[in-house]
């Protein structure tokens, strides 16, 4: 493919122009090669590259991003259309010869906004947010939302007529939606076409609007829509539920409605991918000792060994308690991270057997760093 032209050197002109060098530049070089003054098998495309680079150059906004970006910066956020749409007749011609509404897109480009509105359109998409618990996004569920959307009139089947009667060809404009108009100018006579006012580039005109959707074809009410949510689904997902946005226009299909999904969080449990995370507090003397302790789990409690000498951040692993995989089977896992809990109150027995077990250790009781509650204590501070 080949690499475009840069705008400036394409109309002649440095990155400093203002708009009136740059209007004199394109109105000399669109003469020279307007393709029915020039018959230069490259004519019509170096007008069309000429009139692309006015249309970009001649627009603050689109000048900005050009500059900044390059063809990259104009190639993905505008069409054709949107570059061509603010090139007028004046722009063209100047002060001389006959003016217009139309653009240089309408008539060289087979332009013209009442040429689509007279086709079938298809309707606009909806978009609904729903927020769900952490533990249905784990294992799915369906769900019924309510909307409230356009649909084709059931009384007159979306003719916008009253039942037993029918829309009338526009006389204005023939049926075509658009009405023709004859630009003579310097380089010859231009046709160029705009949306039929009468009917609004529908082709019809509704003699005897439906007195339900008042000749519009469509009526708003709500509707419950059942929506299957899967099990294993994250936060941010986007569901598509083909035909269920706005009704279509002149007989076009529906449009989609997409439902957001959000995930609550939940008190207990974090994701990390499939796998869920649960912070668990155990005692001293389990951590020391070892223990069997109950955890929750998605499923209800389980039941995990801590073996003797465990540590603050210590973390269990237990298979197949995490998340279902929302492409594929089975699930993750769960992680159960420990916390050795320091006890905050000790009656004084309790004090004693801890000074004795110390003792043991070979440790003082009266030094600051040197007990093993103390020990105890800083390990766990080391880990907050």
């Amino acid at each position: 493919m080949a690499q475009k032209r840069d705008y400036y050197e394409i109309l002649g002109i440095p990155k400093t122009a203002n708009v009136d060098e740059m209007k004199k530049a394109y109105r000399k070089l669109a003469m020279k090669y307007h393709p029915d003054k020039n018959k230069a098998p490259d004519a019509e495309d170096r007008f069309k590259e000429i009139s692309e680079a006015y249309g970009v150059l001649s627009d603050e906004t689109k000048r900005k991003q050009y500059d900044q970006f390059g063809h990259a910066g104009i190639d993905s956020k505008y069409s054709r259309e949107d570059i061509f749409k603010n090139i007028h007749f004046e722009d063209f011609f100047g002060g001389g010869g006959s003016r217009g509404s139309g653009s240089i897109f309408d008539i060289f480009f087979g332009g013209g906004g009442g040429a689509r509105e007279h086709r079938p359109q298809q309707g606009d998409d909806l978009i609904y947010k729903l927020q769900i618990p952490f533990k249905t996004a784990v294992f799915g569920v369906k769900r019924v939302v309510e909307i409230l959307k356009t649909e084709t009139c059931g009384v007159c089947g979306g003719s916008g007529a009253k039942p037993g009667t029918t829309p009338k060809t526009c006389r204005v404009c023939g049926g075509t939606g658009q009405v023709q108009r004859t630009q003579n100018t310097p380089f010859g006579r231009f046709a160029t076409s705009s949306t039929c006012t009468a009917c609004h580039g529908t082709g019809k005109i509704i003699e005897h609007p439906c007195t339900t959707c008042h000749g519009t074809g469509v009526v708003k009410r709500k509707k419950r829509i059942s929506v299957k949510i899967p099990a294993g689904i994250s936060s941010g997902s986007r569901l598509r539920i083909s035909g269920e946005g706005e009704a279509g226009k002149l007989g076009g299909p529906p449009g989609d409605l997409y439902v957001d999904i959000y995930v609550s969080p939940d008190p207990i449990f974090t994701r990390d991918g499939d796998d869920v995370i649960i912070k668990q507090s155990i005692s001293i003397t389990q951590a020391s000792l070892g223990s069997e302790i109950k955890v929750s789990t998605l499923d209800g409690e389980v039941k995990i060994k801590i073996p003797h000498g465990t540590q603050t951040g210590k973390i269990f692993r237990i298979k197949g308690k995490g998340v279902l995989h929302l492409h594929g089977y089975g699930r993750g896992d769960q992680l159960v991270v420990v916390t050795v809990k320091t006890p905050e109150k000790l009656t004084a027995h309790q004090k004693e057997l801890l000074r004795q077990i110390a003792q043991s250790f070979g440790e003082t009781t009266h030094s600051k760093s040197g007990s093993i509650l103390d020990k105890v204590v800083n390990g766990v501070k080391e880990h907050l």
